[in-house]
């Protein structure tokens, strides 16, 4: 994949950044589900690492699109 060898865009840019802070949301989450005894404690860390996984998701995605439009348009 070459998502990271583009000319860089404002918006590629700060999507990149996303992407490494949604995946530090998840490790997050992950080592907090780890370590809870509560079961509404690990009810809550798995909605939020789901909903951070579905974030990541979503920033891989537009991710790919945006690398799509620096390939044709360079």
């Amino acid at each position: 994949m070459k998502l990271f060898s583009k000319k860089k865009m404002p918006e590629y840019e700060l999507l990149l950044s996303e992407i490494e802070k949604t995946k530090l949301a998840m490790e997050t989450a992950y080592c907090n589900f780890e370590n809870a005894l509560e079961p509404e404690l690990i009810d809550s860390y798995i909605y939020e690492l789901n909903a951070a996984q579905e974030r990541y998701r979503y920033l891989i995605r537009r991710a790919k699109y945006l690398d799509g439009e620096l390939t044709t348009s360079s």
